[in-house]
Order: structure tokens, then C-alpha cells, then sequence
């Protein structure tokens, strides 16, 4: 792992554990879907979203590829790559690059983020050519977004497309161009600035809702650790290495691992009943549960997912989806997760005993049925 002394340690960030594993479970798997972090100014959010860049470990590239192309996985890699390389070989040139960590401002526009096609090229000379943008740096690595809410809803919607796809394609004038942008995306927002529309909030994975810390020892905790970076980055990084690198290598042993853990049609059925019960609109949060879960057991170096990885999901997955009446208290729902999730089990194994008594019930009835027409014949 690279050291980046300019970037506060991730490790070091006093508090505020949903945040940090939220962020930790997309960084295993990035197909979960990215997360939005909503909170006051100061606590840390873009700290956060920039340190979990720091601690990710180097990642092997095409080395001419402005695309981060991965040469392990040809079938990902974008238009240029492929046509210059064409499936790759043993001359195929890599490069080790630090994860990418795009700051995206609230003033860019679609060319700057999705790239743009010079259709005069193209039409002219017959080339396409392709001048990239956000979305291509980005690809393999975090895509932050200060004050998400304030981002032009077109912009958000690309983001989120490209996030959920993999991919950025650019279309103009029948002529096309497309490359990998699989990437985590984190955005930031103060809600007391406005929220973002109910259809964008859905589309982002997992939420978290931080808050200052409030005691009085953790808050000292956070000023000796501030003053001690500042005075000497040097110094407070080579402090804190041991616990970064045990943690990158983590991150790295469960994204290893995470495609292989497992889940049964009960796991499935109890996260689709506790979503209806909470009557969330719609199937996404179905699946986000189910990958955030599975990525959770992944981090504790598991190969199949429990109850306990599940109700973590949820707590991940549903704050920014639930239904906010005017009486309705989000909080209580979340707070008593795993209690309801014991009580569907066990209603669960309880309709399974007595579906397989009624069974040995029918078995047994046919039996004595078979075994009475038998005495009759004779």
C-alpha cells in the first residue's frame, strides 16, 4: 500500500463506524451501489471518502490506458483498449496506479463528466475519437460529491447509471464510444441545504446519517489527533501504518473471497418479508441488502451470510427509503431490526414444521389408504 501523507488516515478518524464500514463494504464490493452520507458540516464525511482512497491498495492497469482498464479482465476493457490490444497477450504493457479519487464539483457539466466525441473528426477523417472524461479517471476508484443534493438532477442520474452499469457509453450522431466506469460513488449532502428528489434518493445503495460527536473525551480524542497531523503528517502516518495496512489487506483478503459467500432461499425469503413489512417501495432495496450483507461476511472472513450481516444491511440500506409520515419514527423501526428479524425467522421455521408435518400427515394417510386396499383384496 502507498503511503500518501497528505491524506488523513482512515484508521485515525475517531467515531462515526456506520460510515466508515458502509464505505468499507462498497470498497469490497462495488457493486453494492455506492453510498450517500447525510449529516452536519465537520464530522468528518469527505475525511472519510478521501482517506478510504488513501487506504486502498495499488491497483495493475493498461499501462496507456486513460481508462484504468484492468488487464486481468479483457472483457471489461474500453473501445481503445481493445482495438489496440485485442484480447491482450504477453506484450500487453501494465503500470501500478494508486486508486483514483475524482472530486466532482456541483458545477460540472454532462460533457465534463461523461467525456465528449469530436463528430468532426469523424466525420471527416473517418476517426473516432474520443476525449475522455470524469468517469474515465474514476474508473476502479471514488467519485466524491460535495453537496450531492445541489448537483444538477441530470448529472446525478448519470452517475448513478454508470455506477449501477459499469460502464459509460457516449452516443453522438449514430457514432459511439464506450469504456468502464465502475466506481464507488459517494455523496455528501447537508439536509437542512434540501434533499435530493425520492427517485435519486432510492437509486444510491446505502445511506448514513452522521451527527457531531457529543462526548466530551471523544471530541479531545479528535482535536490531539488533528494537532498531531498538522504538526507532523510525516510522523502521524508512520503512527498509524501497522492499522492501515492490516486493514487494506482485509479489504483486499474479502474482495477475494466475496463472489464465493453464500446465501439459502430462507436468507432470501426473510429479506423480502422484512421489506414488505417495512413497505419499501420497489425491489432495489431487496438486492442491495443481499450484496451488502454478503460483503459484510466477506470482512468478517466468512463464506456464508447470517441474520447478524443481514440486519446490518438493513440498518445500511433502508434509512433514506422508508416512508416518513408525519407521526412515523424511521429510528424505532431500524433500532428493533434484529428483533424482527428472530421473529420472522422463527415464524419462518414454524411454517416449515408444520408444512412437513402435514406432509408426513398426507404420507402416512396414503399409506394406510394403500395398505386397506390391500386386505380388501385379499
Amino acid at each position: 500500500m502507498t503511503n500518501r501523507p497528505s491524506v488523513y488516515p482512515f484508521t485515525a478518524i475517531v467515531g462515526q463506524d456506520m460510515m466508515r464500514l458502509a464505505l468499507i463494504l462498497n470498497a469490497i464490493d462495488m457493486r453494492i451501489g455506492g453510498v450517500l452520507i447525510r449529516g452536519e458540516r465537520g464530522t468528518g464525511k469527505s475525511t472519510a471518502a478521501r482517506a478510504l482512497a488513501a487506504l486502498l491498495p495499488d491497483m495493475q492497469v493498461v499501462a496507456d490506458s486513460p481508462f484504468n482498464d484492468d488487464p486481468n479482465r479483457p472483457d471489461t476493457w474500453s473501445d481503445i483498449t481493445r482495438e489496440r490490444y485485442n484480447g491482450g497477450g504477453n506484450n500487453l504493457p501494465t503500470d501500478n496506479r494508486r486508486v483514483p479519487f475524482v472530486d466532482l464539483p456541483v458545477s460540472a457539466t454532462e460533457d465534463r463528466v461523461v467525456g465528449t466525441l469530436d463528430i468532426e473528426a469523424a466525420i471527416q477523417k473517418g476517426e473516432r475519437h474520443f476525449e475522455p472524461g470524469l468517469l474515465a479517471s474514476a474508473n476502479r476508484g471514488i467519485v466524491y460529491v460535495d453537496e450531492v443534493n445541489l448537483l444538477d438532477d441530470h448529472i446525478v442520474d448519470l452517475l448513478l447509471d454508470s455506477a449501477a452499469m459499469g460502464v459509460n457509453v457516449v452516443e453522438r450522431e449514430g457514432i459511439s464510444f464506450s469504456h468502464p466506469a465502475r466506481f464507488i460513488l459517494v455523496g455528501t449532502m447537508n439536509p437542512e441545504e434540501g434533499d435530493l428528489r425520492p427517485q435519486l434518493l432510492d437509486r444510491f445503495a446505502l445511506s448514513v446519517d452522521v451527527l457531531g460527536i457529543r462526548n466530551a473525551q471523544s471530541r479531545i480524542e479528535i482535536l490531539e489527533r488533528h494537532i498531531a497531523y498538522e504538526d507532523d503528517p510525516q510522523a502521524f502516518h508512520e503512527e498509524w501504518q501497522a492499522i492501515e495496512k492490516s486493514l487494506s489487506e482485509r479489504i483486499v483478503a474479502a474482495r477475494e473471497i466475496v463472489s464465493d459467500v453464500q446465501h439459502t432461499v430462507t436468507d432470501l425469503r426473510l429479506i423480502a418479508t422484512m421489506m414488505a413489512e417495512m413497505q419499501v417501495d420497489g425491489h432495489r432495496a431487496d438486492l442491495v441488502i443481499l450484496k451488502t450483507a454478503r460483503a459484510h461476511a466477506a470482512y468478517e472472513g466468512r463464506t456464508a451470510i447470517t441474520d447478524s450481516d443481514i440486519a446490518l444491511a438493513i440498518k445500511l440500506a433502508i434509512p433514506h427509503r422508508l416512508k416518513r409520515g408525519p407521526f412515523a419514527d424511521a429510528n424505532a423501526q431500524l433500532d428493533n431490526v434484529e428483533n424482527q428479524l428472530a421473529e420472522q425467522r422463527a415464524e419462518m421455521s414454524e411454517d416449515g414444521d408444520a408444512a412437513e408435518t402435514a406432509e408426513d400427515g398426507e404420507a402416512s394417510a396414503q399409506d394406510s389408504s394403500a395398505d386397506a386396499k390391500k386386505k380388501v383384496t385379499k
